[in-house]
């Protein structure tokens, strides 16, 4: 298996501009693209050329010292004006995952006692760069929870996609597929289509074989046979925002894998980092769920493929906390009652 610290980021800083692998023509081709406009970025993560949580908040953080770079001949009033305009945009792109507005906000936080605009864009820069090694540590720590938590877990089903693509590092839920393969224990993926963009068929089964790690796909539709056929030991995903109670909001379909491990008495595990976490909300009610343009499910490949019929397309779902069995964090493996073990996870001053 390729080692993470050898792979390409999905999302990389060079200065001026930033670079991407584009998502959307995976897995025909593996291309960069190059951002170097505050459009760009706003364009990318609501295209999903960059997505993953974890991943646009590095992106939304990086999108800021670039909206900054323009007032760099310009006075602290202007850039404080054109940093607050900038944010609201980068962080609005797309509303239910935590971490985009989470690091636009922090990012832009870090430049509040700058003396000047080359000051304001040094801080912000700065910071970006903080939130990127540490995403990539959060990985880290998460596989290696991960592989203690599931030791003797060979046979693991996920949903889209949380690996490389979607993160600073080597992944979430994928982080501990890795891990297990680093640490030299057996491990095998089924990976759910996840409809209707394929994140699992186009992107987690082709980082997968790329990694040399086996890899089963299967339409959403089959995890009910899947799992009645005893082929899944444990589900693992990820997850875009997760309530102080523990409600989560992941890709849409992952309610349905929840519900189906639970009738099956499979353990259902929900891995991301405590930035994925608000502890401003109380329940999953107060997730705003993302709605996505109707042709991502009346086409495919640019042709319409379904009746001119009306859709209803969430981008996510919530999957209540009675449903999961355990977070597994850059903080360790969190246990119900959620109520007490996440508030517990932030505090001796860890930085949400």
């Amino acid at each position: 298996m390729t080692e993470a610290s050898k792979l390409r980021l999905s999302v990389e800083w060079f200065g001026d501009h930033i670079e991407v692998i584009d998502q959307t023509l995976l897995p025909g081709r593996e291309e960069l693209r190059r951002i170097d406009t505050v459009e760009g970025v706003v364009d990318a993560i609501r295209r999903l050329v960059v997505r993953g949580a974890p991943a646009i908040g590095v992106c939304g953080a990086f999108g800021v010292v670039l909206g900054l770079q323009g007032t760099r001949l310009g006075t602290v009033c202007s850039a404080r004006e054109t940093l607050e305009s900038v944010a609201v945009r980068i962080a609005a792109a797309r509303p239910t995952a935590v971490d985009l507005p989470r690091a636009v906000q922090r990012t832009a936080a870090a430049t509040a006692d700058a003396d000047s605009a080359e000051e304001m864009i040094e801080r912000a820069e700065q910071e970006a760069l903080a939130i990127q090694a540490e995403g990539r540590e959060s990985c880290r720590l998460i596989g290696e929870y991960g592989r203690r938590e599931l030791a003797g877990v060979t046979r693991i089903l996920t949903h889209c996609n949380t690996g490389r693509l979607a993160t600073s590092g080597w992944g979430t839920a994928l982080g501990v597929v890795y891990a297990k393969a680093a640490a030299g224990e057996p491990v095998e993926v089924l990976a759910s289509e996840t409809r209707p963009l394929l994140q699992g068929a186009r992107l987690t089964a082709w980082e997968l074989s790329s990694a040399g790690i086996p890899v089963t796909l299967v339409t959403d539709s089959m995890s009910g046979a899947v799992m009645a056929s005893g082929r899944v030991e444990a589900v693992v995903v990820g997850c875009d925002r997760v309530a102080r109670n523990g409600d989560t909001a992941n890709k849409i379909g992952t309610y349905t894998h929840a519900v189906v491990a639970h009738a099956h008495a499979i353990p259902f595990y929900v891995a991301g980092p405590l930035t994925t976490f608000d502890l401003d909300i109380s329940s999953g009610n107060e997730i705003v769920i993302e709605e996505r343009p109707a042709s991502e499910v009346l086409c495919y490949g640019g042709r319409q493929v379904a009746a001119s019929v009306p859709v209803w397309n969430p981008a996510f779902d919530v999957t209540p906390a009675d449903l999961i069995t355990a977070f597994i964090t850059d903080r360790g493996v969190l246990r119900p009652p959620y109520a007490e073990s996440i508030p517990r996870a932030f505090e001796n001053g860890v930085r949400p």
